[in-house]
């Protein structure tokens, strides 16, 4: 990742600081009112903070955050004794306001922080710590400020609450572990923000990363995984370095600890019926199938002994789940138990997501259970099992929070619901009266690329800036009575492809401060040109923080598209900044950058690189290699149009000349068919002598992306009847991981007429079993 560095700015202060010589106070998230007066509050490190007993926690807090970002903390009276002029008045109120709800006053002479909470007097003091500059402290964590310098914060009003009672951010610690210092400045920067849920997701197929004193394998076996598979499912060869870690029972209450002190709520995931290989790796009378080994499919690079059960050293969904024995419900208690007594959420969520059913078909056990219980299938099975852990999680005071998979065979009496497949699972709770917590993939899954030139592997996916900023977590579909079960948002961090906390930083950054306003600030009050005006500043203050970012935002942005003639590609930059200059070259690193005007005409083989400067900023390099074929800019047409959310660049994707080398990151290179084949023609103009036809796709199992099962060929004179040349059946073994599928097709003609068949339903023992496959297609060569 880069990072930004031209915002490595060093703060000089003279006398004086004046938030308002910005002409621009800026308050993320932005606050439900807002009024500036005439004058200033002159904030010095002699400020004096007047506090009494109940807002003393508060008082500290604050001095700990200025301590932290500015070098120097305030002295401290109770309000009994304190007369001094120059003071910040934290108070507390009788009122029936809600709790998280607080104004803050600045006249000449007094900050006054008031509120009928103490979490609102938290929220107070972070609204004011963004009235003072983002000053940069030095290696030595020191400001370069002294008892004389003076900020001057100007006179205002502030009145302020949030639209939303669950503020969320979620971190995943199963594929990629992460220390407590780390989990603490995440909270931090939950904090800053006002987030107030932090989803702590503490179990996978790829670790166990709570310690359990009744079951110390969980940690000791399930808690390391024998290496990691290299690169991007289903990977290129395999680490073989041993990985793993856990919380201590002491570690996870100093993290309870730090985050209720920044009043953020710690809901612990423990996942359940599926996602529980570390688990089986420990206890293997939790499966079905104790005795067999875990299946791991000859293909996958793989580190150490594949006898018996094993963590997962990569990525997907894996059939061995949980048994719903009486030994796995009893397990689960234990756990649980322990679980509660680490955590004082009233939520304990329990996953319920991507659970295959495959084991449990073919175990008598579970047939005759079903049997048993009268229920319908296994479907029905797994409602099951979430009714009886939620039953007990009930009797212990507690409530349960599952993915929107646990809505399928009938959704337990008290759960609240995570809809994470797009919106319908939360629409579909609410409608049934069960509270909801909306965090859709499209719109705040962090792990997904926020650029189009991302320059580092991500899960996939492109989810820009502004497609968080503008989400609306009430869907339309709901009525007035129905959207007061949505209770707000989450924003996810999934970990497959992030390995350090600089890249957790990387992808959250800006996003995590676009969410704080959709879920805080009125609906009315968020503005998207207001907000992107600030990312400078916004940047700022995340050098403060010693955090890492993205600069997508600045991104140049680009489009292929056909000539007039169909004989060539035309390559269109643009730049969302009015007052920007793009660069590009083509070719080698030799080559002279130039100054775009007009669009660029490609009509062979090129590397075009471009970057875009605006004020003191420079772009990432953006480059676009371009693989010239016979089909390469002719003209193209589909006749099953793409799924809405891989639509490409419509059908010229499949000609455009660029073959993408990063997956699914890369999204926008896909043409995405679900359950629907690929059906194309290409005209090349005139009869055209071809040997060869590739068509490039993607395997992609985990995701549920699979090869074709058949390629046909056919050509035509009129682009009307088509003549069958060539068939290809692929064989989803010996074809596994294929990238190009190539046939020969020795002819001449006008017309061709390409078919990629979609493998249709995919498999019982296979990832995402019962459901439509993905076609993935990126370009068709023509040679």
């Amino acid at each position: 990742m880069k990072k930004f560095l031209p915002l490595l700015l060093t703060f000089v202060f003279i006398s004086l600081y004046s938030v308002a010589q910005t002409n621009r106070i800026l308050i993320v998230p932005q606050p439900v009112s807002m009024e500036i007066h005439s004058g200033n509050f002159k904030f010095t490190p002699h400020t004096v903070i007047i506090a009494g007993i109940k807002e003393k926690h508060e008082a500290q807090m604050l001095n700990l955050f200025l301590k932290r970002l500015y070098g120097f903390s305030l002295p401290v009276k109770a309000k009994s004794t304190a007369k001094e002029p120059n003071t910040i008045l934290l108070s507390l109120l009788k009122s029936d306001t809600a709790k998280a709800a607080y104004n803050l006053e600045v006249t000449s002479n007094k900050i006054t922080i008031s509120s009928a909470g103490n979490e609102g007097i938290f929220y107070g003091i972070q609204t004011l710590l963004q009235l003072l500059p983002p000053i940069s402290l030095n290696a030595n964590s020191q400001a370069s400020i002294n008892a004389n310098h003076t900020f001057l914060i100007p006179q205002l009003s502030i009145n302020d609450y949030p639209r939303f009672g669950y503020r969320g951010m979620h971190l995943d610690v199963g594929r990629h572990f992460f220390d407590v210092n780390f989990i603490k400045k995440y909270l931090d920067y939950m904090a800053y923000m006002k987030f107030n849920n932090f989803h702590f997701h503490l179990t996978e197929d790829q670790g166990w990363r709570i310690e359990i004193k009744r079951y110390p394998r969980l940690t000791s076996v399930g808690g390391f995984r024998n290496g990691t598979i290299i690169g991007r499912y289903p990977g290129v060869g395999n680490d073989s370095i041993r990985y793993g870690g856990f919380y201590t029972q002491a570690q996870i209450k100093e993290i309870v600890k730090y985050a209720a002190d920044r009043f953020i709520n710690v809901i612990p995931e423990i996942e359940m019926p599926g996602h529980a290989s570390a688990a089986i790796a420990a206890y293997p009378e939790l499966s079905c199938f104790p005795d067999e080994a875990t299946f791991i499919a000859p293909t996958t690079p793989w580190a150490g002994s594949r006898d018996g059960k094993q963590v997962q050293q990569t990525w997907g969904v894996f059939d061995d789940v949980f048994c719903p024995s009486e030994y796995t419900f009893k397990f689960l208690e234990n756990v649980l138990d322990e679980v509660m007594q680490l955590f004082p959420s009233k939520y304990i969520h329990i996953g319920g997501d991507e659970s295959p059913k495959t084991e449990w078909i073919r175990s008598a056990f579970c047939q005759q259970l079903i049997k048993d219980k009268g229920l319908t299938d296994e479907h029905g099975l797994q409602s099951y099992f979430i009714q009886r852990i939620e039953d007990y999680l009930n009797s212990k005071g507690r409530k349960i929070i599952g993915w929107d998979e646990i809505l399928e065979g009938g959704l337990a009496a008290n759960a609240t619901v995570m809809s994470w497949r797009g919106e319908e699972g939360g629409i579909a709770a609410a409608r049934q009266k069960h509270d909801v917590i909306m965090t859709p993939g499209t719109y705040v899954y962090f792990d997904h690329s926020q650029s189009k030139n991302e320059d580092s592997v991500t899960i996939g996916g492109y989810l820009p800036l502004d497609s968080t900023y503008n989400y609306e977590p009430i869907p339309k579909e709901l009525n007035a009575d129905e959207a007061k079960y949505v209770l707000g948002a989450q924003g996810n961090v999934w970990t497959e492809y992030i390995k350090n906390s600089q890249k957790v930083e990387y992808m959250i950054f800006p996003r995590m401060s676009a969410l704080s306003e959709v879920l805080w600030s009125p609906k009315k009050n968020r503005d998207w040109t207001k907000f992107t005006s600030s990312i400078e500043d916004i940047f700022k203050r995340y050098h403060q923080w010693k955090a890492n970012y993205s600069t997508a935002y600045y991104d140049l942005q680009s489009t292929l598209l056909p000539t007039p003639e169909f004989n060539g590609v035309y390559l269109k930059l643009e730049s969302k900044f009015p007052n920007s200059v793009i660069k590009y070259k083509i070719g080698d690193t030799s080559q002279v950058w130039k100054t775009y005007d007009t669009i660029l005409f490609v009509n062979s083989s090129e590397k075009i690189e471009s970057y875009l400067e605006v004020n003191s900023i420079k772009s990432s390099v953006q480059t676009k290699n371009f693989l010239f074929n016979k089909a390469t800019g002719k003209k193209i047409t589909i006749n099953e149009q793409p799924a809405p959310n891989y639509p490409g660049n419509g059908a010229f994707t499949l000609v455009d000349g660029i073959i993408t080398t990063k997956g699914l990151s890369q999204s926008s290179d896909w043409l995405g068919f679900l359950g629907k084949d690929m059906d194309a023609d290409i005209d090349f103009g005139v009869p055209t002598n071809i040997q060869n036809v590739s068509v490039n796709t993607l395997d992609q199992s985990g995701s549920w992306i699979y090869l074709p099962k058949e390629i046909d060929i056919a050509v035509s004179d009129d682009g009307i009847t088509y003549t069958p040349l060539t068939t290809k059946v692929l064989d989803p073994i010996k074809d596994k991981g294929a990238r190009k599928i190539t046939l020969p097709a020795k002819v001449t003609t006008r017309y061709l007429k390409v078919v990629a068949k979609n493998s249709g339903i995919i498999p019982a023992n296979l990832p995402g079993a019962g459901s439509p496959a993905w076609l993935m297609v990126d370009e068709i060569e023509v040679n």
